[in-house]
């Protein structure tokens, strides 16, 4: 099946702040018929899934405007433009948790070039790490707020408190190439 592009004959509206661009266009499809259409332009996201002794750890739940409560969520936030994913994954992790460049071992990427959050009506892409922490690692237990161990009852339960789907997408993802990687 070849691609077939949609023209864009006019840009209704282009808003644009820090944060993201909203944009209305009237597109034509390759049929002919005309569609309005708007779309999200952001910052891609990144979030990172940190190994400590065989526990994953959370920070303290944050409020969420979007849903309108405090959500239990991995370390994670937007990688600023012209930076790259691995080192936007450091800083949000020196942020969330107290995790210096030092305590990590190994920060491994679960995908290498993101996958897209919802393609139909944005470009950000989600990328996602694997951070495993030296052993002796510092942890500072005001910016701690739930370890879960990598087990199989740990991994159900954390899926439990989850609400976020790009966390609980990356969570599945890792959890299902470590049980491939154990199987063979």
């Amino acid at each position: 099946m070849s691609e077939q592009i949609w023209q864009c004959k006019e840009r209704i509206l282009a808003l644009k702040n820090r944060w993201l661009t909203l944009i209305g266009e009237t597109l034509e499809t390759p049929e002919g018929q005309s569609l309005n259409y708007w779309r999200v332009e952001k910052a891609d996201s990144v979030i990172v899934l940190p190994l400590y002794q065989q526990h994953l750890l959370l920070p303290p739940p944050m409020y969420r405007p979007g849903v309108g409560e405090s959500t239990w969520d991995f370390p994670g936030g937007r990688c600023p433009d012209g930076q790259r994913p691995h080192n936007a994954a450091k800083t949000i992790l020196q942020r969330e948790l107290g995790i210096a460049d030092s305590a990590l071992h190994h920060l491994k990427p679960l995908n290498q070039t993101g996958w897209s959050i919802n393609s139909s009506f944005s470009n950000q892409r989600l990328y996602g790490f694997v951070a495993e922490l030296s052993d002796d690692a510092p942890l500072l237990s005001e910016k701690l707020g739930a370890t879960y161990p990598t087990t199989e009852p740990g991994i159900q339960a954390l899926l439990a408190r989850l609400n976020c789907l790009q966390c609980r997408c990356l969570l599945i993802e890792w959890w299902a190439a470590r049980t491939r990687e154990c199987a063979v």
